[in-house]
């Protein structure tokens, strides 16, 4: 990235500083745009969903790979459950979606409770493994709850067969006039395909491992036996492994990241297949430096520019995030490491520069929070808007989650500090209510800035991407008007 006219800021810049400028461009289309990352995790849309418990689970991990991107599940996650989500992960077919099912007998309280984890706003009925019906949330409208799935479920059941082009199933549903169908084997229920995701699937490529599965990535800290567990997740299969703490350039986290790479080596040394190490937060070449010298193959940078993080407030630490961002990606290019921009995105632009400033990925959370497929259940406020509650993983909740196996008083010591929103409403959006939706905004933002900037990948992005400097003025003067003045 380069400042225009040469102009060396003497200030440290946020996202909201600068403007990129036009280039002379033979970038004709935004599909000529390849969004694949350099950071050996596997992903072809430079988009990671952040370790935090409000945020990352098993639905977002499945639905977020398919388009290109990766989750990575908290460290506060028993093995055992992350075992299960991994599994899950999998399993998941790369086309189609992962259905939510329910049988006849159910209430349509039960049911009502479950369709909302997916976006695609219905469950499939199944009896004997073989779908019977559907049922949406507009057929248990002003029914009893306590009246059964079969009573209200539509059994006009159209099925597609599986194993077909994405293309034939846009068609054969686009011919029927329906938004979803079943996917079926030999009679039994295989998935589900809506018409907007295979349309999705001839635009996007899944995020995949050597054997053809969908990516997932996991976190481990900084504390307890690091490499033990370290160990576990690896012989899970995941797919990147992310070693984390809040303040990633210390003592202990260049401590407990050389075990991690050892556990790593060890493990590909018996599958033959070195799975990537992240660690972090840091902001300066410094911190960098040290964590690439560690082990270190993509460093995560950023300190205080979430939305759920209040350490800034609280304790004046961090620093504006395109500044560390520009900074930590020129010193872990010396080394042949990348680094993943950790925070402070709002807005398409903000990703398209981050990976201006040198990100191979770019971390986010909140953003994400207000989705069908975040884990937590979704919620109605007083004027009957929808909701997930999103925390900060420093918070006190988060804390009291971390710490649930602490004696009384250590517990109770470790609850005096918090760096974090605890509880925090992040409403879903009515026209992008699932994470795809929100995606596709996204991708088609940065495919944009590239076809500006007259660059087809990552790395002709970042070295062709000019940048101005703006006031308060300036950026308000670029955000649209949605009513009239």
């Amino acid at each position: 990235m380069k400042f225009l006219n040469d102009l060396q800021p003497q200030h440290d810049l946020t996202y909201n500083d600068v403007f990129m400028v036009p280039n002379a461009s033979d970038v004709a289309s935004r599909f000529d745009v390849d969004l694949s990352t350099p950071d050996g995790t596997g992903t072809t849309l430079p988009l990671v969903v952040s370790n935090m418990t409000a945020i990352s689970g098993r639905r977002m991990a499945e639905t977020v790979a398919r388009r290109g991107g990766i989750a990575i599940i908290p460290q506060d996650i028993p093995v055992e459950v992350v075992a299960e989500t991994v599994r899950r992960v999998k399993d998941a077919h790369v086309l189609y979606d992962t259905p939510v099912t329910v049988d006849p007998r159910m209430t349509i309280g039960e049911a009502l409770s479950l369709i909302p984890k997916r976006a695609h706003g219905a469950a499939v009925v199944v009896d004997g493994g073989r779908p019977v019906g559907i049922v949406t949330a507009r057929d248990g409208a002003e029914v009893d709850r306590f009246a059964q799935v079969r009573e209200v479920m539509s059994t006009e059941l159209f099925t597609v067969e599986a194993d077909q082009e994405a293309r034939t199933y846009f068609d054969l549903l686009a011919a029927r006039h329906v938004d979803l169908a079943p996917v079926v084997r030999d009679g039994a229920l295989a998935g589900v395909v809506t018409r907007r995701g295979a349309l999705r699937s001839t635009i996007y490529t899944p995020a995949t491992d050597p054997d053809g599965r969908l990516v997932v990535g996991a976190a481990v800290g900084i504390n307890g036996d690091v490499a033990a567990k370290a160990t576990a997740l690896l012989e899970l299969g995941i797919d990147v492994l992310v070693v984390d703490t809040a303040h990633g350039h210390q003592q202990k986290m260049t401590q407990a990241l050389p075990l991690v790479v050892r556990a790593r080596d060890e493990h590909a040394g018996r599958t033959g297949r070195r799975i990537p190490v992240a660690a972090g937060n840091v902001v300066s070449a410094s911190g960098t430096r040290d964590l690439v010298a560690a082990g270190a193959d993509i460093v995560k940078v950023g300190v205080g520019p979430g939305a759920m993080c209040t350490t800034r407030m609280m304790t004046g630490v961090g620093r504006p995030q395109l500044s560390a961002v520009l900074e930590c990606a020129g010193a872990a290019a010396e080394h042949g490491a990348h680094v993943w921009a950790d925070g402070g995105v709002r807005y398409p632009r903000d990703v398209a520069l981050a990976l201006a400033a040198g990100a191979a990925n770019v971390m986010i959370g909140s953003w994400f929070a207000g989705t069908h497929e975040s884990p937590g259940d979704l919620r109605y406020g007083a004027d009957g808007r929808p909701y997930k509650e999103s925390f900060g993983m420093a918070s006190s909740r988060a804390v009291a989650n971390r710490t649930r196996d602490a004696a009384g008083f250590e517990k109770a010591r470790m609850a005096l500090f918090e760096e974090g929103i605890s509880t925090s409403r992040m409403f879903l959006d009515p026209e992008r209510p699932g994470v795809e939706d929100l995606i596709d905004t996204i991708t088609a933002g940065v495919r944009s800035s590239f076809t500006y900037a007259g660059a087809r990948t990552l790395g002709e992005f970042s070295d062709r991407a000019v940048v101005g400097l703006q006031s308060s003025a300036g950026y308000d003067e670029g955000r649209p008007l949605h009513a009239s003045w």
